[in-house]
């Protein structure tokens, strides 16, 4: 009995179609064929691709986008699916660019092992919150900037009685307006400035139900990511989303880098040796990235030590931004593939209480804040060192 044929697929995923090629294993074409994006679609796609012999993987360009209808259909039918990247341009401008030519392409990218395994199927709830969340924020912003453009070219008598507060005072003050204006142009002016203030307050509950829905996941997920200075629940939710919850898709810590965008890109000329920040990689998991720099400037001690230490030095604040970003993504990369537990400090409290101990005589002994103390205790902020000097005191 003849031995079954090895094949590997291709697909190439659009909103309403897919299409799929087959090839072998020592690259000779078998066909291809399009399909509807449905579950019927999905049925008659497998069928295809496992008619011609015995499939040993499956390329899909997209996978956690258009892709991921088929990507679900293959995994469930016991098919090993893995990412491949779309053609570059080089490659279509010589190539031409087509469904068929895209599907031909993903199969053959399986062949030269130029392929990524799947993000987890887990992620795409956190990943549609986390989408969710963004644009609510993005759409308060802009209600809020509304409001502010419309106050500069409005009548003199809404234009002086809330032209001197902020957003967060605005907004209120608004919505408690209750005036009446014969002035029809100063009524209108009126009636858009409490829509929007509407808007922004209903998109404030929106983002506070998704983050308090996001945060939870988080840290379920990865406990001693969130819990890292300067990761947030958004923070944490990007780069969650960005690696996926399968740690086997990092391949090594200068790809995850690479991939975040923060890998340093050699600009030297002549005499100077110089790097700048990479402008590649995920743009939103280099926003992340930014993010926690900066919150560490100007909150965490070490990182400030460190700015001061490269700053004596004569670097500039871009090149000193380039090296903790890139140290950050170091760290980052750590808690992604080796999530370990984080230290459990909630019984410092109990502690301190059984030795009838204020907070404030526990935090005048270290120099700190009460609140500091207090949020440590809650474990609503992490700093692993101050809590070591803070049992070690209470057991002295």
């Amino acid at each position: 009995m003849a031995a079954a044929v090895q094949v590997v697929g291709g697909v190439d995923p659009h909103a309403d179609t897919i299409h799929a090629a087959v090839v072998t294993v020592v690259g000779r074409v078998l066909g291809d064929a399009e399909f509807p994006t449905t579950a019927d679609g999905y049925r008659d796609a497998i069928t295809f691709l496992t008619s011609s012999g015995e499939v040993e993987r499956i390329g899909v360009e997209g996978a956690a986008g258009y892709g991921a209808g088929i990507t679900r259909a293959l995994a469930a039918a016991g098919l090993a699916v893995v990412e491949v990247e779309r053609p570059t341009r080089s490659a279509r401008r010589r190539a031409g660019k087509s469904d068929p030519l895209d599907a031909y392409h993903a199969a053959r990218s399986v062949l030269a092992h130029r392929t990524s395994p799947v993000k987890d199927p887990a992620i795409d709830g956190l990943r549609a919150l986390h989408l969710a969340r963004n644009s609510a924020v993005k759409a308060r912003t802009a209600a809020s900037n509304q409001m502010k453009a419309i106050l500069i070219m409005a009548p003199e008598p809404v234009r002086a009685r809330f032209r001197d507060l902020s957003t967060d005072e605005l907004v209120p003050a608004v919505l408690r307006c209750r005036g009446h204006y014969a002035d029809p142009t100063t009524a209108n002016t009126l009636v858009a400035l409490k829509i929007l203030a509407e808007r922004h307050r209903d998109l404030g509950a929106q983002i506070t139900t998704l983050t308090d829905r996001i945060d939870p996941l988080v840290t379920a997920a990865n406990p001693a990511l969130r819990a890292a200075f300067g990761v947030g629940p958004q923070v944490a939710a990007q780069l969650l989303v960005t690696a996926g919850l399968n740690p086997n898709r990092l391949t090594s810590e200068p790809s995850f880098a690479a991939l975040c965008g923060v890998a340093p890109v050699p600009a030297s000329s002549g005499k100077t040796r110089r790097y700048r920040l990479s402008r590649g990689g995920d743009r939103h998991a280099n926003s992340a990235v930014h993010r926690i720099a900066l919150v560490r400037m100007a909150h965490h001690q070490p990182t400030i030590d460190y700015v001061h230490r490269q700053t004596a030095r004569g670097r500039s604040t871009k090149e000193i931004l380039r090296m903790l970003k890139r140290a950050i993504c170091r760290e980052i990369y750590r808690h992604l593939t080796r999530p370990l537990p984080i230290p459990d400090w909630t019984d410092l409290r109990l502690i301190r209480e059984a030795k009838n101990l204020t907070l404030t005589a526990a935090a005048a002994h270290f120099g700190v804040w009460p609140t500091v103390l207090s949020r440590l205790e809650r474990g609503l902020h992490r700093n692993d060192e101050l809590a070591q000097h803070y049992r070690t005191w209470l057991a002295a």
